[in-house]
């Protein structure tokens, strides 16, 4: 190993005085690695299945730890080119199978920023600015949600799933300075999946599950529930965004019910809660702000890159039990000096600046111009619907709620539905999520994409027909 001062002159560093210069050729390279992996690949999906996207894969990556290394441009020039090749591609209209949008090209810009900086909002002296970026700009958001909240403010997480489990684990630790019993957590059979996985992680009961045979949680049904509790240490999660079909549970009657049962409310807004950027659309998320925690998720109709999570609360201090000292990152005395203390922030401890994007994005585009492009995929989704119950060929589930589309082509069992969606997959054609309903299989789009057209709504029904055996 050389000895440092040795004559042999280390990979250049994106930080410092010279890291844009190192950068700049460097940036050339994947720009243009990506434009041609783009190209290669000629659709929205790498074609041939899992078995051949991985030798393709196989084959440009050659061994995975070589001996001697091939120098910094060709591979990037190589792997880039491969990964955008063997990529589904969000920002193309026919790829709108999952809550996984196109990002905005300034916050992918500003997320290059955030990893040559590499702060880590562990410990202030790691993260001067960005620590104080954070702090500010969560409280503005916490505010959007909470507006009438004593000290709103939200924590940066890696997504709705991390949301999720933190906003159990604060429900968890206020029951237990309240009662001896376990917390349960009552939720809709239309809840997220990591609900359960977060009562499983933190040691909860399995989750009281009601059905939802409607989409949405019936305030009846909690009721009931929560009049069987008996008090019990519960915590409800509601749904403002389904998974599957966006659908938004009924607010304000299940927090009228949480209140008078004296329970908290959780809403996983992961999807839905952008809304709150749009005067228009702002309506159906009435009651949201009644919630003790909110799910929020910027990387679906927010248009960052992943990952840029949040979880709302009207309060501050209802942070608390997330708080934790080691004395490296936030001594006490750092603290009684005014060094922000970071570790009661996230469960995480290296952790990077998300937010540098987000505030970008909010500096760049304001609370109107995030609530133009939620109200541009919301009436495509709107446009899509129109063209289904118009097409003989095409039967519409439903109204969309946000902008997800559940369709079928008329007649369609189970498997057949399958095999297209798999078929459209192996050709690269499109890109389609499914969904189960108590009415049976559906395709599923989710238009994440500001800029598809009509026409591109049609050229995906086309597509879908097409691949339907007659």
């Amino acid at each position: 190993m050389p000895a440092p001062g040795a004559d042999q002159t280390p990979a250049p560093l994106a930080g410092g005085t010279e890291g844009p210069r190192a950068l700049r050729p460097l940036l050339e390279t994947v720009l243009q690695a990506l434009g041609q992996g783009a190209t290669a690949r000629g659709g929205p999906f790498p074609p041939g299945g899992p078995d051949a996207v991985t030798a393709r894969l196989r084959t440009a990556l050659g061994p995975a730890l070589p001996e001697h290394g091939t120098g910094a441009h060709e591979a990037l020039r190589t792997l880039v080119r491969a990964l955008a090749e063997g990529s589904a591609d969000p920002a193309d209209p026919r790829c709108a199978a999952h809550l996984h949008g196109p990002p905005l090209a300034l916050a992918a810009a500003a997320d290059l920023a955030a990893d040559a900086l590499n702060p880590s909002l562990d410990s202030w002296d790691q993260a001067p600015a960005a620590s104080a970026l954070e702090i500010l700009t969560t409280r503005a958001l916490a505010a959007l949600v909470h507006p009438a909240g004593p000290a709103p403010d939200a924590l940066v997480t890696t997504g709705g799933t991390e949301s999720n489990q933190l906003a159990l684990l604060l429900a968890r630790e206020a029951a237990r300075a309240r009662s001896a019993d376990p917390l349960t957590v009552v939720c809709g059979a239309n809840a997220h999946h990591s609900v359960h996985r977060a009562a499983w992680l933190l040691g909860l009961p399995t989750p009281h599950t009601l059905p939802t045979p409607a989409g949405v949680l019936d305030p009846a049904d909690l009721a009931a529930a929560l009049d069987a509790r008996h008090g019990a240490p519960t915590l409800v999660v509601a749904t403002a965004g389904t998974t599957d079909t966006g659908r938004i549970d009924p607010l304000p009657k299940l927090a009228d019910l949480c209140d008078a049962h004296h329970t908290p409310l959780h809403v996983d807004a992961a999807y839905g809660g952008p809304l709150l950027f749009s005067a228009t659309l702002r309506p159906a998320l009435e009651g949201l702000d009644r919630a003790r925690t909110v799910t929020l998720d910027l990387h679906k109709l927010g248009w960052q890159p992943v990952a840029a999570g949040l979880l709302a609360v009207p309060d501050t201090t209802w942070l608390g039990p997330l708080a934790h000292r080691a004395s490296y990152l936030n001594p006490a005395d750092d603290i009684e000096a005014g060094h922000p203390d970071l570790l009661g922030r996230s469960p995480r401890t290296s952790r990077r600046p998300d937010i540098l994007k987000i505030a970008v994005t909010l500096r760049a585009l304001g609370r109107r111009g995030l609530g133009d492009l939620v109200e541009r995929v919301c009436a495509t989704a709107q446009l899509l619907a129109d063209r289904i119950e118009a097409h003989p060929a095409f039967e519409l589930h439903d109204r969309p709620t946000l902008s997800t589309v559940l369709f079928r082509p008329t007649g369609t069992d189970d498997r057949t539905l399958a095999d297209i969606r798999r078929r459209l997959l192996d050709h690269g054609t499109a890109v389609l999520g499914r969904a189960t309903t108590p009415e049976g299989l559906w395709l599923k789009a989710t238009l994440l994409n500001p800029h598809t057209r009509p026409d591109d709504l049609d050229a995906l029904l086309d597509l879908v027909e097409g691949h339907t055996p007659r």
